[in-house]
């Protein structure tokens, strides 16, 4: 199966527009479901529609069938026009492929293996557990950065990373070649997003259809990463999912889900010289979060698109999950089908996107109106500025003069160490100190911008500006560079650009996903012992698109997210005490301070680069052979077999409980009563705080168990390669180093981060995870109470998985994130919102209550229900709460106890 060639099958839609029509391109003829002639059959004024919604729109009449697509469904886009852009109207969608990352990949791909055996349980035909669209894996997720700053850095990497994770691997090679429609990129290539960006997208997809014709429509994908976004930029509808999700969509699924409102993102004007695409998505990502546009579709327009490369589109649809939508859309243009080509597309692919593009309305041209939204907003690229986002949160963007104060006012009040600005402690057996502030880390890395050539050759030329001034990184900096594909270094190392890179300390570490979700790496044990001996508040700089509190490393508590010449500057610098618009990064070899300003490329020498080392003939001659993989990956031996073989000794690899003793019919949802309170989280509680993610710790649950199978806490890897167990991955919930329950506090009443609640009634503080099995012995069901944007950040499914195996059944919080929200339904678990106006703390509760809900067996979507709270001295409380399962197909999924149940009895069925 090659990128532009599917083997699923579309059956014919029912067709009650009267759309279905040919487009011959080439000497090729394909049937298409035609947007305008829909528009002349009845659905009046959909050429108005918003891109992203002509998308869904024909996905619609692709699908009718009257059951999961109906007419009146079609009709509600067409409406949404005249609703000034709002519907409340559940819509059956259905992605063309999915793709995942190892991470997500490896639970989503063990679930499918369990499902082969359930199906076997209930009596059916193992061989129906398939994807049936076409379903790409790209591991790249699980290289760390162990070695750095020397030529042999990458291959030291590469080598640990086989190492660690031979049992994953084995397993995926078996998927590989178990199930249909499902491809495995190995590790090495790049980043999942990227290289969905460079390859494996076609913006116009294909497939045949039951009538041996073949059909042409819009490239759409759920993905099991957050940042699936990033492929809006080339006009490919598509956004995170949780791993149930996805698994759902590969079944044949459709992914239910309300039509959306759609914000309108005028872009006019140019950006300035010297101002980076990093600038301007910290800008759009900071200006979204203000609007609010959670659960919302974001559209950019205007005319200021016509200065944007799609790499810089791209740059921007990335940080969807930053900004909160499902997506940042671009439609087609002329921008598009340049990239297609100079990335080594199928000409007659090419020709295809740009006729049915054309022919559907889906063509951007600067004579074509502005389409309806929902609501707009609007930015002049020319007043973007440099710009960094920290020291913890992605919408934080300060302007670079800024970053200096903001830093010292956020070590007075945010990290409690007033007047300790210019506290310095000494390093044993090194010749320098460190301070707050200090930079110890500083990752070119994440797709979000090693996918742009303008800001990775200007990284580069920076870093040879700085060589020629006789500056490096300063010794305490732990550097590196991880590419999102091989191309990126292919043309690097053509412009000499890595030889520059190279001596400022920037050497290759690895294709992959890496400081971005926490695999930096450990630093040098003796500026980890100084960090944690001292209390000292270090800083990491990352070109990256998450800078959560506990995320990036253990050991550091600031991070800030800039473009890559920005990152080698802070290398340079060695501390964000430094203003880097007035203070110099350091004394040249002459003598004199070198300023960022002497060294900063000009936006002519970066497009000069580009256009003199970047070529069609690059991108197709590292995409050649793209599933093949290394001498490692081909030296793996993996066995066959329809169903596997579960390796009962394996510590990443398991059979999940969740088909243990399943029935063909449901059994009964029960009422919740008396639970007890796990946790009391406050406002945007993230999934990296919920799922376990980053380093595991020999004093943890997780680590504990390890240590009881016989692993050494050297070779324990992280949560993330690991979640394909989930003995690891139950014990790891909730377990963030940074997470504050609030139940749980010191002499003084402050919150204690960490992992911990109190058990009831006994008083006692545990491990969350000791605490709920505790729970469990006693019968006791539980739940959660949070703040707002509850589960923000990545689409991690062990966010909801582990929340499930834990035993709670409900979380009751102020606002959902959406994929998290969807996921906790996918797992059986209720999510409920407050009331406006009403929280867990107006309500006074400390953690010790019950909580009893009721009527659960009849539920009904949006419906409130009462929850009755009693008080540790009897009294009680009436709460109204709002029940968020959205849709049916979510009442089904919970009441056969989550999506992968309900798909499997089925399927048997």
């Amino acid at each position: 199966m090659s990128a532009s060639t599917t083997v699923s099958s579309v059956p014919p839609s029912i067709d009650s527009f009267k759309c279905r029509k040919t487009l011959t391109v080439g000497d090729k003829t394909y049937v298409y479901y035609s947007l305008p002639e829909a528009e002349k059959n009845g659905l009046k004024g959909i050429s108005r529609l918003p891109y992203a919604m002509k998308v869904l729109l024909e996905n619609l009449l692709r699908h009718e069938d009257g059951r999961s697509v109906t007419k009146a469904d079609i009709e509600a886009v067409s409406d949404w026009l005249e609703n000034k852009g709002k519907a409340e109207k559940e819509i059956g969608f259905r992605p063309a492929r999915v793709l995942m990352q190892d991470f997500t990949g490896v639970p989503a791909v063990v679930d499918l293996a369990a499902m082969r055996d359930g199906m076997l349980t209930l009596g059916g035909d193992a061989k129906k557990i398939n994807p049936l669209v076409p379903v790409d894996l790209v591991i790249d997720h699980s290289v760390i950065v162990d070695a750095f700053g020397s030529p042999e850095a990458f291959g030291r990497n590469v080598e640990l990373e086989y190492q660690r994770n031979g049992e994953r691997y084995v397993f995926l090679k078996w998927g590989q070649d178990a199930f249909a429609n499902f491809r495995v990129v190995p590790p090495g290539t790049g980043i999942c997003h990227q290289v969905n960006l460079e390859y494996l997208a076609q913006t116009v997809w294909t497939a045949n259809g039951t009538d041996g014709e073949t059909l042409a429509y819009p490239d759409t994908l759920v993905g099991t990463d957050s940042h699936t976004t990033m492929v809006n930029g080339l006009a490919v509808l598509g956004w995170g999912v949780g791993g149930i999700e996805a698994e759902a969509a590969m079944l044949g699924q459709p992914q239910s889900m309300l039509i959306p409102e759609v914000i309108g993102f005028r872009l006019t004007g140019a950006l300035k010289e010297g101002v980076t695409a990093t600038d301007l998505v910290l800008t759009v990502t900071q200006m979204l979060r203000k609007k609010g546009v959670v659960n919302k579709f974001v559209e950019f327009y205007g005319p200021g698109l016509d200065h944007l490369t799609l790499a810089d589109r791209a740059t921007i649809a990335n940080m969807a999950p930053e900004y909160g939508a499902t997506c940042g859309f671009f439609p087609v243009d002329g921008e598009t089908l340049n990239y297609l080509t100079i990335s080594g597309r199928d000409p007659a692919r090419i020709a295809l996107v740009e006729e049915y593009s054309k022919a559907q309305g889906l063509f951007r041209t600067k004579d074509v109106g502005d389409p309806v939204f929902t609501d707009t907003l609007e930015l002049d690229l020319s007043t973007v500025v440099s710009s960094v986002a920290g020291p913890k949160r992605p919408e934080g963007r300060i302007a670079l003069p800024d970053v200096k104060s903001g830093f010292l006012t956020a070590l007075d009040t945010e990290y409690k160490k007033p007047g300790e600005a210019d506290k310095r402690v000494s390093v044993e057996g090194r010749d320098f100190d460190l301070g707050h502030g200090d930079v110890v880390i500083a990752a070119i890395t994440s797709c979000t911008n090693t996918s742009n050539p303008s800001v990775l050759i200007a990284a580069g030329l920076l870093a040879r500006n700085a060589i020629a001034r006789g500056l490096t990184a300063k010794p305490w900096v732990k550097t590196s560079l991880a590419p999102g594909s091989q191309v990126v270094a292919a043309y690097l190392d053509k412009s000499g650009l890595q030889q520059d890179l190279d001596k400022v300390g920037f050497n290759l570490v690895g294709f992959g996903c890496t400081t971005c979700i926490g695999n930096s790496g450990p630093l040098p044990a003796e500026i980890s012992k100084s960090i944690n001996d001292n209390n000292l508040v270090a800083a990491a700089v990352l070109s990256g698109n998450r800078n959560f509190e506990g995320r990036v490393s253990p050991d550091v508590q600031a991070n800030y997210l800039a473009s890559p010449p920005l990152v080698v500057a802070y290398a340079l610098a060695g501390t964000v005490k430094h203003d880097l618009s007035t203070e110099p990064l350091g004394t040249g070899s002459d003598g004199k301070p070198v300023y960022l300003k002497d060294i900063w490329p000009s936006n002519q020498e970066v497009q000069t680069f580009i256009a003199e080392n970047i070529s069609r003939d690059l991108f197709k001659s590292k995409y050649a052979d793209v599933f093949h993989g290394d001498e490692h990956w081909r030296s793996i031996k993996a066995g066959s077999g329809l169903t596997y073989s579960w390796d009962g000794k394996s510590t990443y690899v398991q059979n999940p409980p969740y088909f243990t003793g399943i029935t063909k019919k449901a059994r009964p949802i029960t009422d919740i009563e008396g639970a007890r309170i796990l946790a009391l989280f406050g406002d945007k509680i993230t999934t990296d705080h919920i799922s376990p993610a980053g380093s595991i710790k020999a004093a943890s649950p997780a680590g504990k168990y390890l240590l009881d199978e016989g692993v050494e806490p050297a070779d324990f890897n992280q949560y993330g390669t690991r979640r394909g167990n989930h003995e690891v991955m139950m014990r790891g919930t909730f377990a963030n180093i940074r997470i504050k329950n609030h139940m749980v506090t010191d002499a003084a009443g402050n919150v204690i981060e960490g992992g911990y609640t109190i058990h009831q009634p006994s008083g006692e503080r545990l491990a969350i995870y000791d605490a709920a099995q505790r729970y469990a012995e006693e019968e006791v069901p539980l739940v959660v109470f949070a703040g707002v944007e509850y589960g923000n950040g990545s689409s991690r499914d062990w966010a909801a998985k582990g929340t499930n195996l834990l035993g709670v059944r409900a979380v009751v919080a102020q606002s959902f994130e959406r994929i998290h929200r969807s996921n906790l339904v996918g797992m059986g678990i209720v999510p409920f919102v407050f009331e406006a106006g009403t929280s867990w703390q107006s309500l006074g509760l400390d953690g010790s209550e019950k909580v009893t809900i009721r009527g659960l067996a009849n539920v009904r979507p949006r419906q409130v229900i009462e929850a009755e709270v009693t008080r540790g001295d009897g009294t009680t409380l009436a709460v109204p709460l709002i029940c968020r399962i959205d849709t049916l197909d979510e009442i089904e999924y919970f009441k056969n106890g989550g999506i992968l149940p309900y798909v499997l009895r089925n399927l048997a069925a």
